[in-house]
């Protein structure tokens, strides 16, 4: 067996396997069956490749194979054998091809689930069984979403095509959130997995970019994956060595990748220069002043405070309303923020964030017990096992 990491191995079949479903599903008029043939050959690419190696030409294999396999299953079926016969494998990809594939997967007709799972494996290559291990649920549970998104885009009849100009900016927001989703879910996985969030995060970075590749003068797709870009440059000076949250004021900022902290910087320029803002481009110029500060003294939080005024007026939330509490605290002052957290209290108080946000306040007014009920109020509603060691540390319980 020859040294083949596992990264290395899925990357190939990340960086291939959605065009390859694009260009099937794209001839044969049929998704089920294109992505069945590509499930197929990704399937035989995980067999086959650490025991042969990665092949010099990694998507004609997966073509081969794929096309292969068909021919074998739709033997009875003439107008897809006629179809897939025809298929030739070219070097130059279509765009359109993938952009399609995205957009279908995506569908809002189909339930938020659903999308994750399809879009995972359909463009990212992943098998059922790293889709379940990836969101820790059975890996029967995932075949049945696969299974019943596919049913409903065979029966609602749901088109194969990048959505008209005129429906275009809903759709497109609905695929950025699916895309978001993902990166969220590895930035502050529900798991203690070291690799379950990476994993994601990589992910939902390549679809970010293969967004901007295909839509580059969208302002949104390049404020989604300057966002992306600015959070992972951050990484490796985010957790301990015990996998405990070393929190933004702590963090050693000589870790953060400045390259990346720049280039993602003037993605967001690029994004601004066509003047259409947008939330993406928003969060992205937030996390922007916090990337560029060489100390945590020197961040701009009256700049960051407008640009949560800016996000509130075009996307308006109660979550966003409480980031905007936090960068108040250090304009204002932590009275007027925990005034702005209180009027909250009816929307977020299931929220563990908001009642650990609340403590920080409390603590900063000296108003100690109530600031321990708040912490003991965050740590009794979140999973995750970072959250939960800085909460114990906060009541000293670690």
């Amino acid at each position: 067996m020859i040294d083949v990491s596992h990264d290395e191995l899925a990357r190939v079949v990340r960086d291939h396997a959605g065009r390859l479903a694009a260009s099937l599903v794209h001839l044969i008029g049929d998704f089920t069956a294109a992505e069945d043939l590509v499930q197929d050959a990704v399937e035989a690419a995980l067999r086959h490749w650490p025991a042969d190696g990665i092949p010099d030409r990694p998507d004609a294999w997966l073509y081969t194979v794929a096309r292969r396999r068909g021919l074998d299953l739709l033997r009875r079926d003439a107008a897809h054998r006629s179809k897939l016969a025809l298929v030739v494998w070219t070097t130059q990809p279509d765009p359109a091809d993938q952009l399609r594939l995205i957009f279908t997967c995506c569908h809002p007709a189909l339930p938020r689930t659903a999308q994750v799972a399809l879009t995972l494996r359909v463009v990212c290559g992943f098998t059922t069984g790293q889709i379940a291990k990836a969101f820790l649920v059975p890996e029967s549970t995932v075949g049945q979403r696969i299974t019943r998104a596919k049913r409903k885009i065979a029966n609602a009849g749901i088109p194969y095509r990048v959505p008209a100009d005129d429906e275009l900016g809903h759709r497109l927001a609905e695929v950025l959130s699916v895309v978001y989703l993902l990166f969220n879910e590895a930035y502050l996985p529900t798991t203690a997995d070291p690799n379950h969030g990476r994993d994601l995060a990589d992910d939902a970075e390549f679809l970010a970019a293969t967004l901007h590749n295909l839509m580059p003068t969208e302002p949104e797709v390049t404020g989604l994956l300057a966002l992306i870009r600015l959070h992972r440059a951050r990484t490796a000076a985010r957790f301990d060595k015990q996998g405990g949250i070393i929190q933004l004021p702590d963090q050693d900022r000589t870790l953060w990748n400045q390259q990346t902290i720049a280039d993602a910087s003037m993605l967001i320029a690029n994004a601004a220069a066509r003047r259409r803002p947008g939330p993406y481009q928003l969060q992205a110029a937030i996390v922007a002043c916090h990337a560029e500060a060489s100390r945590w003294e020197d961040t701009d939080w009256t700049q960051i405070l407008v640009l949560y005024d800016m996000l509130l007026h075009l996307a308006p939330s109660p979550v966003t309303r409480l980031h905007r509490a936090v960068a108040n605290r250090y304009v204002t002052g932590p009275t007027a923020a925990l005034d702005d957290v209180d009027t909250l209290a009816d929307t977020l108080g299931g929220y563990h964030l908001f009642h650990a946000t609340r403590a920080e306040l409390l603590r900063d007014l000296n108003r100690l017990d109530e600031a321990h009920a708040a912490d003991e109020q965050a740590l009794a509603m979140t999973a995750n096992p970072a959250e939960q060691s800085l909460l114990r540390q906060r009541l000293n319980w670690a």
